[in-house]
């Protein structure tokens, strides 16, 4: 039996019927075609399915997406404003944080979970609110400094707008 949610997703509100056993990343992915958001483990260890549901990193192969109704989420989709990528989309980019990408978007939405908490963290605090998101490219090196950047940028207010296309998708 499917039961209806109301759930606001990047700042647009979703209405849906849903099998009480879908996941939140299935419904992202499947039912509103945000596939930015990555299935990895299916299991809460990798981190690719990274999501803010009000405003706090979840993985969102861990959520049911009934868990989710009345709720605020967002997905990397919605980190570019108005064409222009969020800071840390552009920090990624220059600092070379990813490689294969496919981490990248969980990567991210932890990070800006992070900086709206801790809009300067240190190395180590970085390092431990990336701790439940794994890479197997890099040596996590770049991608610590591009949060550090990311932080620094939004901390000046002076991010240098990037034109949005298909980062972290």
């Amino acid at each position: 039996m499917e039961q209806n949610i109301r759930v606001t997703v990047n700042g647009e509100e979703q209405q849906s019927a849903v099998e009480p056993r879908t996941l939140l990343v299935h419904y992202l992915r499947d039912v509103l075609n945000l596939t930015g958001t990555h299935v990895g483990c299916d299991t809460g260890q990798c981190g690719a399915c990274t999501v803010l549901l009000n405003g706090q990193p979840v993985k969102s192969c861990m959520v049911l997406a009934v868990q989710a109704d009345g709720a605020q989420v967002q997905t990397v989709e919605g980190l570019a404003r108005n064409g222009e990528y969020h800071p840390i989309q552009t920090a990624f980019w220059e600092k070379h944080g990813l490689q294969c990408g496919f981490c990248t978007p969980g990567m991210m939405m932890a990070a800006v979970g992070l900086l709206q908490r801790s809009p300067n963290p240190t190395d180590d605090e970085i390092r431990e609110q990336l701790e439940g998101n794994l890479c197997r490219c890099t040596g996590y090196q770049n991608i610590v400094a591009a949060v550090r950047s990311a932080a620094e940028a939004m901390g000046a207010g002076s991010a240098q707008p990037a034109t949005a296309g298909t980062a972290g998708e």
